[in-house]
């Protein structure tokens, strides 16, 4: 399952479960079609993964290249919201694999009670957060 949400500081990108290669694709042209229409200036994310499991090979390789897609659009900072220490060493390395990770910072909502104000103080205004 996924979901996008347009926000004011650009958007929150919501995954769960166990999404297959075919449904990533279908978030990619979503995300195509509202990348299409103004963004606010210096927009982000919050990627709220905390309900998502390690992916596939094929649908990490679809990740990717939504991460591309975001960062070819001009994305200046990405909180991701995650929970599982495997996906988030999965998603270390997709970030690095994207050149992602140079605006990406982990949020641990079990660890973070704030993790909501402290994903978005990253997006909007660049407030590192706490290690993941």
């Amino acid at each position: 399952m996924w979901n996008v949400s347009t926000q004011s500081f650009g958007f929150v990108l919501t995954f769960a479960g166990s999404p297959t290669a075919i449904e990533l694709e279908e978030w990619i042209e979503e995300s195509k079609n509202r990348l299409a229409g103004p963004l606010p200036a210096g927009w982000g994310l919050v990627v709220d993964m905390r309900d998502l499991k390690p992916l596939a090979a094929d649908a990490q390789a679809v990740m990717a290249k939504g991460q591309l897609e975001y960062k070819s659009k001009g994305m200046t900072r990405v909180a991701v919201v995650m929970t599982d220490a495997i996906a988030i060493m999965q998603f270390r390395r997709l970030g690095r694999g994207t050149g992602v990770d140079k605006v990406e910072r982990f949020v641990n909502s079990q660890t973070t009670p704030n993790w909501q104000s402290v994903a978005k103080a990253w997006v909007v205004s660049g407030t590192e957060p706490p290690a993941a």
